[in-house]
């Protein structure tokens, strides 16, 4: 297991967030919070932020990109279930904080990041406090990452305009796939369980708000405008 390096006051930080932030809101999935309890997210933020990391808020982390509130980040990775067993793919590295929640409760985490600088970061982040078990892929998400698909839960932490179709296919049946759908600026959190047929059973979970997912299956970019599902090159 990962050897963390924080502070007692950290712990009861982490403790308080729980407690007010997660508990009192509804997540109740035991190993998901056990996890928030433990990965130390200060170290996750720009120093200059780390007096805010257990805040119910999102924070800006550079390259135009953000952490999300420790809420919606229990959330996603309640609905998603992960099983110790899994194999999970990440879309949206980011700051690397989600793919440490999801490295203590599955198998194998494979995260794709399309910024070099935001992969980079958080594999030096990773690797410091001990994950063995993380996989870091520079690329475009919105593609997957079949040379290790299947996957058995995916998780895209940025909002898409629909649910990009290599990853329908890259999930195993009997997978579970959590994703922002919706529009540039606002999204429902929205679950894709796919059936033993390969058909997909959606579940939407509240109104949330996202950067957007850039890629070939997604927004073409920051301020293009919303691509259609058969409008790809």
């Amino acid at each position: 297991m990962p050897v963390y390096d924080y502070h007692s006051d950290d712990q009861s930080a982490r403790e308080r967030m729980v407690r007010y932030q997660l508990e009192a809101r509804g997540i109740h999935h035991p190993r998901v919070l056990d996890a928030m309890r433990s990965v130390p997210r200060h170290l996750f933020v720009p120093a200059e932020r780390a007096g805010d990391a257990y805040s119910d808020h999102a924070l800006p982390i550079g390259e135009g990109q953000t952490i999300s509130q420790p809420y919606m980040v229990a959330l996603m990775t309640q609905l998603l279930d992960p099983a110790p067993s899994d194999r999970v793919l990440e879309v949206g590295t980011g700051s690397g904080y989600q793919a440490a929640i999801l490295a203590e409760l599955a198998d194998e985490v494979v995260t794709v990041e399309r910024d070099p600088v935001l992969s980079e970061r958080a594999q030096e982040v990773l690797d410091a406090l001990g994950y063995r078990n993380i996989t870091f892929v520079v690329g475009d998400g919105t593609e997957g990452y079949l040379p290790l698909g299947p996957y058995d839960r995916i998780i895209v932490t940025a909002g898409a305009p629909f649910i990009p179709q290599p990853l329908i296919e890259q999930l195993t049946p009997g997978g579970k796939l959590v994703i922002p759908v919706g529009h540039r600026y606002e999204q429902v959190l929205t679950v894709a369980e796919k059936d033993a047929e390969g058909h997909l059973h959606l579940s939407e979970h509240g109104y949330c708000v996202f950067v957007p997912l850039i890629g070939r299956h997604g927004w073409r970019s920051e301020l293009d405008g919303e691509p259609e599902p058969d409008d790809l090159p």
